[in-house]
């Protein structure tokens, strides 16, 4: 247990570290990071330490008590292979799909992506993976929403008068995207678990605009921390970490969970923790796992400068993820070695 402990001590410290490099940002992403694996690293695809596969769905409504709410869907599933194949390794594939509606203009983003990830052993105790994807980006807005200058009619803006604008060259656009990504996972014993990972988005830097302008994207790097440590036959720590920065504009987020083996073989587990978005939202979690699904849903509270307009109703986001196992039970009792469990 001693060793335990001070693996948490310097987990917090990288918090604190990273903690220290604030930023506001809103982009979108999810309250519930570490659920979305592949969207946050490609290096994740197959690395799945309780299980041999998974599969979920997440969904999050945010500021609903605005005008312009936004509302994000994604869907994924990754797969491990020729994990008895490889020496001391294995492949991972995934696919993803992503769907984002937003402000008075209903902006629709679609992604999706295929994703493929080689994980390595190095010794009995640590982990290296390497991963990349590759995307398609269809996005879309309803020019005829939004209400110009040159409609103003003296008295009232009216939607019937031309409003003036040129430099709108088309509603639809599409590109091809990539991204690429790094994670090491650090498991001494069967008490604790850590993992750190780097990625970059948007590598080839697609051009994207509904103007005539030439708007390249740019590269987004994405950081994450999280580890897992067994207190007692009862209780399991999560702390986790997420940094983004793009264009000067970054997020964090940061916060820990704490998982209770309700019934004390295992069978169900609760779940509940407290996040922190830095600068915009405090984000409470309550979640249940039962037959390898888990359930999980948050609640994001407003504390930014926006919270006098939406009554501190930040966002709800919900997930649903089932992880299985091809085959036979020594397999699985191989996997749950790497990380902590009941």
């Amino acid at each position: 247990m001693g060793k335990v402990k001070y693996i948490i001590v310097l987990f917090a410290g990288f918090l604190i570290s990273v903690y220290a490099h604030k930023g506001i940002a809103q982009d979108l992403h999810f309250s519930q990071f570490m659920h979305a694996p592949m969207l946050t690293n490609p290096a994740n695809a197959g690395f799945i330490p309780e299980a041999d596969y998974r599969v979920g769905g997440m969904y999050r409504s945010q500021w609903t008590a605005l005008n312009v709410p936004f509302s994000t869907a994604h869907f994924f599933a990754d797969f491990q292979l020729l994990r008895n194949r490889l020496e001391n390794g294995w492949i991972g594939v995934g696919v993803s799909a992503f769907r984002d509606v937003a402000g008075k203009g209903q902006l629709r983003n679609n992604q999706q992506y295929v994703t493929v990830a080689y994980h390595q052993m190095l010794g009995f105790s640590s982990l290296l993976s390497g991963g990349f994807n590759m995307g398609y980006t269809t996005k879309s807005i309803d020019i005829t929403r939004f209400i110009f200058d040159n409609q103003w009619n003296g008295k009232f803006f009216d939607a019937a008068i031309p409003n003036g604008e040129t430099t709108f060259q088309t509603g639809n656009i599409s590109y091809a995207d990539l991204q690429a990504g790094l994670n090491y996972a650090y498991f001494p014993s069967e008490k604790a678990y850590l993992n750190f990972g780097v990625s970059a988005h948007h590598l080839n830097q697609a051009n994207e605009s509904f103007l005539a302008t030439n708007n390249r994207i740019p590269i987004r790097w994405l950081g994450f921390a999280n580890g897992s440590f067994k207190w007692n036959d009862w209780w399991i720590l999560n702390p986790n970490a997420y940094y983004s920065n793009q264009a000067g504009a970054y997020e964090l987020v940061f916060g820990m969970n704490a998982t209770h083996n309700l019934l004390g073989d295992g069978s169900f587990l609760i779940t509940g923790g407290a996040y922190y978005r830095w600068g915009d939202a405090a984000i409470a979690m309550l979640g249940f796992e039962k037959n390898n699904f888990k359930f999980t849903a948050t609640y994001d509270a407003t504390i930014s400068l926006l919270r006098p307009f939406n009554q501190t109703r930040g966002a709800w986001e919900f997930s649903l993820i089932k992880n299985g196992f091809y085959g036979k039970t020594n397999q699985k009792l191989l996997r749950q070695s790497m990380c902590p469990s009941f």
